[in-house]
């Protein structure tokens, strides 16, 4: 059983294309549907472009989509949750040397969190949204999460971390179409935002600049400097923070090394970035916290295709159940830039079957740096 009866649904509307398309398909398939924008910037947001899914364009375009269609659409206020929810979980995960997706962070406790509260105040039964992925029910109404039809615009992985509830509530009407099916859809019905953009940056970092962004949101005296040390404990430079930095990148390192040189371990507690070579960033496994099945557990070990971040091919693996919420992602053949912080997300054909966030490990021993120069950095 794939579709859902005709019930109340509360859509989230972010004036975009896609939200518009799910609002006049859940229409058509009569539901009565309800409109509603998440007001996320704060009144002195840097952020507030016309192109921003969160910015005050967004709401005149999601009103404008709901009148046409004859919906009543409403704007919540969510700038403070956004700000305690997302924007300090990014800064924070950064300041732990860790690469953050705040878009995951956003789906689960904003998307369909705290918009499926107000739904059922509302006396909603489910919740919708435009992301291309699907939803499967059995008999008993247990939903599965499937990757959309369309692959190169598949957003399962931005919803793994969803829980059995929050999957059971909700409706996805755009998982088995394309995306330029869902723009002659908005064209034909005569929707303005037919032709929109997608945005392709993180909502509330202007420019996609996240270092600027940082030193705006924590302030410059929140930053530490430090030392960057080959893998072997040479010194190579210091830095200004181990905030703007992320395993495998290969800007803002300088040169003069004779080769190219890489991220491969960042260590918070010491303040040290540590580089090496490319190769040195081939990971034969990974081990993921916070983890979240769909089944409630993994009965491993599993044989899986794996995304360790979004814009990613899938890789075979292993997935090894731990105690404690976690487990261990054994990698057929290694893999480059295996980023702690990042999600990474588990599939048996086209199914989620969950995933977790790719802890940190330890690449270099600490003995191999020496303690004078530790005490520079």
């Amino acid at each position: 059983m794939n579709s859902v009866a005709p019930t109340r649904v509360l859509l989230g509307m972010s004036g975009g294309v896609d939200s518009s398309v799910a609002a006049y398909l859940l229409k058509e398939q009569g539901h009565d549907v309800i409109g509603v924008t998440m007001k996320v910037w704060p009144q002195d947001c840097v952020s507030r472009a016309e192109d921003k899914c969160c910015g005050p364009q967004a709401v005149a375009d999601a009103r404008g989509v709901a009148h046409t269609l004859g919906i009543p659409h409403y704007v919540v206020d969510e700038a403070n949750e956004f700000e305690k929810l997302v924007i300090d979980y990014f800064s924070s995960e950064y300041k732990a040397g860790r690469t953050p997706n705040p878009c995951v962070m956003c789906n689960e406790k904003l998307k369909f969190g705290n918009l499926l509260a107000k739904a059922r105040a509302l006396g909603a039964t489910h919740i919708a949204t435009g992301h291309y992925a699907r939803i499967e029910r059995d008999n008993a109404d247990r939903a599965s999460l499937l990757k959309a039809v369309d692959a190169r615009k598949d957003q399962s992985y931005f919803l793994f971390s969803l829980r059995q509830e929050q999957l059971a509530a909700s409706i996805l009407p755009l998982g088995g179409l394309t995306k330029s099916e869902t723009r002659a859809i908005a064209k034909k019905m005569g929707l303005k935002t037919y032709d929109k953009e997608d945005s392709q940056e993180i909502c509330f970092v202007p420019g996609n600049d996240y270092t600027a962004f940082l030193k705006s949101h924590l302030g410059e005296k929140e930053f530490h400097p430090g030392g960057i040390y080959f893998k072997d404990g040479t010194k190579m430079g210091d830095h200004e923070g181990i905030e703007f930095y992320t395993v495998g990148q290969r800007k803002g390192l300088g040169g003069g090394h004779g080769r190219p040189v890489y991220v491969i371990d960042i260590d918070a507690p010491a303040q040290r970035v540590i580089v090496g070579d490319y190769d040195d960033l081939l990971r034969r496994d990974c081990f993921l916290s916070q983890t979240n099945w769909s089944d409630g557990e993994l009965a491993g070990p599993v044989e899986v295709t794996t995304k360790i971040r979004y814009n990613y091919g899938e890789v075979r693996a292993l997935a090894h159940p731990l105690p404690g919420n976690r487990a261990r992602l054994e990698f057929l053949e290694p893999q480059r830039s295996v980023s702690p912080g990042q999600a990474a997300v588990c599939y048996v054909g086209d199914r989620v079957i969950g995933g977790g966030w790719i802890e940190r490990t330890e690449i270099v021993p600490k003995e191999v740096f020496p303690q004078a120069e530790l005490a520079t950095s």
